[in-house]
């Protein structure tokens, strides 16, 4: 069974622009208050490594694997560890029109371990995912 997080935001620009946020990697310490130090290849099957701090929880280093993305709407990357946990975390861009989105970030728990840190932590991660998708429009609107 997967358990799901997500956020939705309306981001009034281009997915064009939005996307040249997210697809570079090195700018990600610049806006996102979650994920920094990301760096890597965004390519099917590539490596991208990230330091992810979420609010009451202790700051940690993941290598993950890139398994979707398509320029302009949406990067997707798996995280395994163990057949008990794995994570698939997201980033969607919905063009509503020329200027304006909605942009959707989030989590999908699977695994039994991966249960336990859906319930445990939801109180933690809606808020994580909500203040990336908001820093997010700022500097995509901005």
């Amino acid at each position: 069974m997967n358990f799901k997080v997500e956020h939705r935001v309306g981001v009034r620009a281009s997915s064009d622009r939005i996307w040249s946020f997210i697809g570079d990697l090195a700018s990600w310490s610049h806006w996102n208050p979650v994920e920094t130090g990301v760096g890597g290849v965004i390519a099917y099957g590539g490596q991208i490594t990230l330091t992810e701090t979420l609010p009451g929880l202790s700051e940690r280093n993941a290598l993950v694997r890139v398994s979707d993305w398509q320029p302009g709407a949406q990067l997707v990357w798996t995280e395994k560890r163990g057949w008990l946990f794995a994570v698939a975390r997201f980033y969607e861009i919905e063009s509503l029109g020329p200027e304006n989105c909605i942009v959707s970030n989030g989590m999908i728990f699977s695994g039994l371990r991966g249960e336990g840190f859906h319930d445990k932590n939801r109180k933690l991660l809606k808020p994580a995912l909500a203040s990336i998708g908001e820093a997010l429009r700022a500097v995509s609107e901005g």
